[in-house]
């Protein structure tokens, strides 16, 4: 099947699921659409025992698909973007320091647990993983997915600071997470033997720091770009050319794309709202993104429910990873808990911040992507199993219940 037409059975198939959800199911937009596309999986598979071809069909359609290309390298920047736009640098200066802690020590402290109770979990089960290698599952899982989270976000009433929090961690702690996977992979895949502190440490700061640097220069320069002009089609244009060029310039430069782009889309946001952006520009470009977030993140959580069709089942696996799901929240508890305990000596959080974080900690399609961008040596069937079971139940249950926890807490 050509490329068009893959694309256009996945827009075919985003659209009903959309429509029925919104129709008659009435459950939050992305979770209805994964819920469906699931659902439908199952479907194919037991028509399949009837109707060998047909099931033979879905799963070469979906098997067709890079997901780890088309969400890492495609979907990414957009998705990320789109949440930027609304974060205010302004108003992120008030809470700049939980967002920092979070989203650097908190992913750290969450990708050492997860990586050694993992690590003594599998060997309960006979399965003999190397430590590196749990610690790359550990990397993978600990960032909240910004693009699972603001979406629910946008539909929960909590208070502004606290939704602040939780976006602006879930943004940044996305970006950090790539950068410690990609640095532990490099890592695992030369050999410990070649491993250096010294080496490691610049690698980290030369992506994560050179992606913000180069976030900070792009974003200035589209901002005085708009600010010179006003032709709202022409603005639009720019900041797409922002995010394309941008993530894939950072990509090649080696600096971290996802953190360029966050940075490019606050300032974007922040000063082209304020000094740039005329009344008619400013509603244009954030509806126009606004509907492509939308959109993207259909066609994201339809491709996330379709993966089911190609996953490897193995049911010890499938025990392994109904536990890990309970593991990785005690992790998100304690990466939450340790730096906010720390943070209330100087700076005051709201009373439930310590629940809304550790439930509202959404697993996504990242998580899923950088699964798959795993070499088979490194236990890659294992890791995404796990990691999608990790996942249904963050979007699905914790999705679903996040704004009866927010309604508790008021």
């Amino acid at each position: 099947m050509e490329t068009y037409q893959i694309i256009s059975v996945i827009i075919f198939l985003a659209a009903v699921f959309a429509y029925v959800n919104e129709r008659w199911i009435k459950l939050p937009g992305t979770i209805g659409i994964m819920v469906l596309a699931m659902f439908s999986s199952l479907l194919i598979v037991l028509i399949g025992h009837l109707i060998p071809t047909f099931s033979t069909k879905a799963h070469e359609l979906v098997a067709n698909i890079n997901f780890e290309q088309v969400l890492m390298k495609i979907m990414l920047g957009f998705l990320l973007f789109a949440g930027a736009l609304h974060i205010d640098a302004n108003k992120l200066k008030n809470e700049l320091w939980p967002v920092i802690i979070l989203s650097t020590i908190g992913t750290f402290i969450s990708t050492f647990l997860v990586s050694v109770l993992a690590y003594y979990l599998f060997q309960m089960f006979q399965f003999v993983i190397p430590y590196v290698y749990c610690l790359l599952f550990g990397a993978l899982i600990s960032p909240t997915d910004p693009i699972a989270v603001m979406g629910i976000l946008k539909r929960v009433g909590i208070p502004k600071s606290l939704e602040l929090k939780i976006a602006g961690e879930s943004l940044f702690n996305d970006g950090v997470g790539v950068v410690v996977f990609l640095t532990i992979l490099e890592i695992a895949t030369n050999g410990m033997d070649k491993f250096s502190i010294s080496s490691t440490a610049l690698l980290f700061v030369r992506e994560a720091g050179g992606g913000i640097v180069f976030g900070g220069i792009i974003g200035y320069l589209a901002y005085f770009l708009i600010k010179a002009i006003d032709n709202y089609s022409v603005e639009v244009l720019i900041t797409l050319t922002v995010v394309m060029c941008g993530y894939a310039l950072a990509d090649h430069l080696h600096l971290s794309g996802p953190l360029a782009i966050i940075i490019a889309g606050i300032i974007i946001g922040t000063k082209g709202k304020r000094e740039g952006f005329s009344e008619i520009t400013r509603d244009h470009l954030l509806k126009f993104w606004d509907m492509l977030d939308e959109i993207f993140n259909a066609i994201l959580f339809l491709l996330m429910g379709l993966e089911m069709l190609v996953i490897k089942i193995d049911p010890t696996i499938m025990l392994i990873g109904f536990i890990m799901i309970f593991v990785v929240l005690f992790a998100r508890y304690i990466c939450v808990l340790l730096p906010i305990a720390v943070l209330r000596f100087w700076i005051k959080f709201e009373k439930n911040a310590i629940a809304m974080l550790t439930w509202g900690g959404l697993r996504g399609g990242l998580s899923v992507a950088m699964a798959l961008s795993l070499p088979e040596v490194m236990h890659r069937n294992e890791f995404v199993l796990i990691t999608y079971l990790i996942v249904i139940f963050s979007v699905i249950v914790q999705g679903l219940t996040i704004g009866k926890l927010a309604k508790k807490g008021n």
